[in-house]
């Protein structure tokens, strides 16, 4: 009888605990969703507030390919900012090495900041590599260091491929770019975009002290490389610039190539991208780069059109 009266009181007693365990978890469970709201409201308003172009090309995608391309963008924005920052550069790599460790927490589900958190999702979801991650911040890490002086071709390219090119592979798989020929776009279409803003940005950059035009090209034109603000100043430069300015538009054909093999409607926003930035590389060759002083860009209402006509149609 006494064992039978134990055996109920015990069982009250693990019932008891068993609601408790259940509150606890769904404590937990509330705490943690409210988390995940408060994380992907920052990433937006990341998004938001650094006034991108392609806000509304990402606004298209479905709600949880929208949260992982705004999880993707703020992580850059961040990285990239830590680059392109004030600090000594000895601080500037100590907080991009800070972020290299932090995408190995994420990827331990140990993630701290609340960036590196809304990546959780879409990095299970879309299965998102984590050395892309890390040639992100490698190619934020060469900026750190004064960026590049009239690199070879070939470690432009390499450059290209870290700070656009993987920026690209995350994209491409969030977007669901079919297995073949993923790599080639975000690879092609990377470098198409960068080299325009190399070209774009060639006042800019040398104001930091960079030139990213490719030595091989300036020494065919007789441009010295010694110094970004003198290469600016040489009257042979757009030359230069004219035949790197070709090589972007061939990439963009390439990827265009690509993407109409591709189905069309979850690629919507990588297409918008390379017509947004093949009509900002065209105003550039039609302003010409004699005149790299006055500066180009897209008004709100041409993007507008392009995102319209090429996102929804």
């Amino acid at each position: 009888m006494w064992h039978e009266e134990r055996t109920s009181s015990e069982l009250v007693e693990g019932r008891a605990a068993t609601v408790l365990e259940r509150a606890a978890m769904s404590q937990q469970a509330a705490i943690d969703s409210e988390r995940v709201a408060a994380d992907r409201e920052l990433v937006e308003d990341v998004v938001v507030k650094a006034k991108t172009s392609f806000y509304w090309a990402m606004r298209l995608l479905p709600a949880a390919k929208r949260q992982a391309m705004f999880a993707v963008y703020a992580f850059c924005r961040v990285v990239d900012d830590i680059a392109d920052g004030d600090l000594p550069e000895a601080a500037k790599l100590r907080q991009l090495q800070g972020w290299r460790e932090e995408v190995d927490r994420l990827y331990a589900r140990d993630a701290r900041d609340p960036i590196a958190r809304a990546l959780i999702e879409p990095i299970r979801r879309f299965a998102l590599a984590r050395e892309d991650f890390h040639a992100i911040i490698d190619g934020m890490e060469t900026d750190a260091r004064g960026g590049l002086i009239a690199p070879a071709m070939a470690e432009l390219e390499l450059y290209c491929s870290r700070v656009a090119g993987a920026v690209g592979l995350l994209s491409v798989h969030i977007f669901g770019a079919p297995r073949e020929g993923r790599r080639e776009l975000a690879r092609t279409l990377g470098e198409a975009v960068q080299l325009t803003n190399v070209l774009r940005d060639l006042a800019e950059d040398a104001d930091l002290g960079r030139l990213y035009l490719p030595r091989e090209l300036l020494e065919k034109y007789g441009v010295p490389v010694d110094s970004p603000h003198t290469a600016l100043r040489h009257p042979k430069l757009a030359g230069a610039c004219e035949e790197l300015a070709a090589v972007a538009e061939r990439r963009f054909e390439e990827a265009m190539a690509l993407l109409g093999a591709m189905p069309r409607r979850p690629l919507r926003p990588a297409r918008i991208i390379l017509v947004v930035y093949r009509r900002l590389l065209q105003r550039l060759r039609q302003r010409g780069f004699a005149r790299i002083a006055e500066p180009v860009k897209l008004s709100k209402t041409e993007k507008l059109w392009l995102i319209l006509r090429h996102g929804l149609f």
